[in-house]
Order: structure tokens, then sequence, then C-alpha cells
């Protein structure tokens, strides 16, 4: 990628220009999260006209892709051979792109046994907020030396610069399939779910609701063989395949039930939170009955409000527990998206905003005030 690409160029140009006049600039491709993490603020700076995969070696099972290309499309090429994005990242609309994937940072229902999304970061290329472009990492884990920069950028919700290509590793899709459901109490399913932690079995993914757990065994035929053998015995159903994929889709791009029923508190004035815990955290007392993923690590609460007092409850109960909580769905804000940083974590984070974007023309406040 050279700065002669007319796409390219548009881009340092509007953000050199930004730049000298102090205009803010709120990064988008498709928009689709545009509801996470603070409003956004500034004028758009669309990344949709840089699209394209630049390289894919399948043998070499990595892939490198320009920030508007589609998710979709990077998806349908490694589905193709059958490779695929193991952290599966959400789609809760049509048109997201991969730029936007990596700025939110945001995993599916697999991400507990796989990894996150910058886990599988090899190498990006950035645009600063002085209309500079910089590469960082590579496109084999052996090439990172020093602060990965590149895996900074997952989650940094385009504070830091413009994604304009990034080189992600793949993996080829699993043999091997199963979702079983049980009825148990959330109590009983966390200890399950910790004791089968500690064992040699293929679970990929896990979601408890009501009283009712589901998990997804995924890996080797042989593996899956056993453990749903296993499974069975204590009690598991077997789901059949077809819908055991529209309910994993659904829980990964949120448009469940529990999720649907989240969206329509929130048109009501309530608010979605995700709570981030340790997966041995006990059950928690929350005010609403929660969706728990990530064998635990992951727990989803709705709440009527999302003022103060509900902000500060849920975040006393998720720090209690050595976590924290995220306000992720909500109209109303102003009890802060993200919990605050300790002080060093908040000066090093500052810090990295003064040194890529020196004038704080990336979407500004997005993360945090002054970020």
């Amino acid at each position: 990628m050279t700065e002669h690409d007319p796409a390219l160029a548009r881009l340092i140009d509007r953000v050199r220009a930004a730049q000298q006049t102090r205009t803010p600039l709120c990064i988008r491709g498709g928009g689709t999260k545009d509801f996470y993490g603070e409003a956004p603020q500034g004028e758009v700076l669309s990344t949709t006209e840089l699209a394209g995969i630049s390289s894919y070696q399948p043998t070499e099972l990595v892939v490198t892709a320009r920030c508007g290309t589609p998710l979709a499309e990077l998806e349908a090429a490694l589905a193709d051979k059958d490779q695929c994005l193991p952290f599966e990242p959400p789609h809760f609309s049509a048109g997201g792109t991969v730029g936007g994937m990596v700025a939110a940072g945001l995993s599916g229902p697999a991400r507990a046994a796989v990894g996150a999304v910058r886990d599988y970061i090899l190498g990006a290329t950035l645009l600063n907020g002085q209309g500079e472009v910089l590469s960082f990492g590579g496109q084999v884990i052996k090439n990172v030396a020093g602060y990965d920069v590149s895996r900074l950028l997952a989650g940094s919700l385009g504070t830091l610069g413009v994604i304009l290509e990034i080189s992600i590793k793949v993996l080829p899709v699993a043999p091997s399939a199963v979702t079983l459901r049980f009825d148990m109490t959330q109590t009983a399913a966390l200890a399950q779910l910790h004791q089968w932690g500690g064992q040699p079995l293929p679970l990929n993914a896990s979601a408890l609701w009501n009283d009712h757990l589901v998990v997804r065994l995924r890996g080797a035929v042989a593996a899956v063989q056993a453990a749903t053998a296993k499974f069975q015995a204590l009690g598991g159903e077997v789901i059949e395949s077809d819908l055991a994929d529209l309910f994993w889709q659904g829980l990964r791009d949120h448009r469940d039930e529990v999720f649907t029923a989240a969206r329509a508190a929130v048109d009501a004035g309530g608010a979605l939170w995700r709570l981030s815990v340790p997966q041995t955290a006990p059950v928690l007392d929350m005010p609403e009955t929660p969706l728990v993923e990530w064998a635990g690590g992951q727990r989803w609460c709705v709440t009527p409000r999302a003022d103060a007092d509900t902000a500060t409850r849920l975040r006393d109960i998720a720090k209690r527990a050595g976590g924290h909580a995220t306000l992720f769905r909500s109209a109303d804000k102003s009890a802060g998206v993200f919990a605050a940083l300790s002080s060093p974590l908040d000066r090093i984070h500052h810090e990295l905003k003064r040194s890529f974007d020196p004038h704080g023309v990336f979407n500004p406040g997005r993360l945090y005030p002054g970020c």
C-alpha cells in the first residue's frame, strides 16, 4: 500500500486538512458499531473506498485485507478454502468491515476457547493524526518484536488512527462440531463448566440462560465423538446441526431472543450491560438473570435504566468479582460506557493518544474523555 493509491491519498489529504484546522473526524466503515462506545463525534471519514483483500496465503494461514473490506467478503473468501476467523467476530447488521472488526475488538462465542481478535493480528498499517502512514508487525508471528502496536489497535475504537490494512492469522474450519443442551441451574452450570475446563475436552463455546446450558464441541472427529458420548451420559441432548448453527450465529450477532429483548429494553430507556469477570467467578448478585458466555467469563444483563446508581451497582459487582462492567447499549451514556482506568493505565492511555494523534483529530472521546 502506497500513498499513490488514490483512495489512500484522499484519506491522507483529509486527515492533514483536519489536523491543520483541528477538525474532529469520526472514522466509519459500515457504521454497524456506532452504538458501541461513547457517542461518535466529528465529520465522518469513510473508509469503505479502501477495500479489497491484498494478499491471501491459505497454506500459510495468513490473510491481509484493507480496512474497508466487507467482513462478509473476507469470511466468504476464507470459507472457499475451508478456513475461518476462529474468534467469530460479530455481525450486528449487514455492512461491517474488517477495519471496524479490529477497531471494536469484539469476539463471538468461541472467544474463551480460541482467543480474541487481538490474538490473531500479525501486522497493521495505520494512518496517524499527522497524516503519516505507519506499518507495524508483519505477516508471521516471529516478525513481531518490541511493543506490539498492531495488537494495540484492537479495541481502540479508532482513537489512535485509521487502520488502513491488517494482516490476520486464520485457521482451518474444524472437521467436526456438535452442540448439546442441558437443563441446569446457573450455580450447577458454572461448577460443571469449571470442571470441564480442567479436562482435555474440545469445548469451544457455551451459553447459559434461564437454567439452560448450551455447549458446543468442536475439533477432531474422534475427540468430538468421545466428548459427545460423555456429555450425553451426563444428560446432554444433541441439537440438530442446522438449528445449532442458527443459535450460535444469533448469539454472535445479537439476534437471538435475549438480545432482541435487550434492544426493546434499550428503546424503552433501559440498557444492556456486559460484565467481564474471571471464569471462576461465582453467581453474581445481578439485578436481572444474566446470559452467561465464555464459560462464565462474560455475563450480559439488561436493566430498566442506565443511570449513575445502576452503573455504580453493576461496576461494584464486577469489581468485587475481579472484573469490570461496560455499558454496551443504551441511549443514556451519562454514567460512562467504560469503567474508569486506574492512574497508571489512565496515564499510559492518554500518552498513547498524544503519540499517535497529538491534535485529537480521531474519534475524540469515543473511549474516555480526552481519548
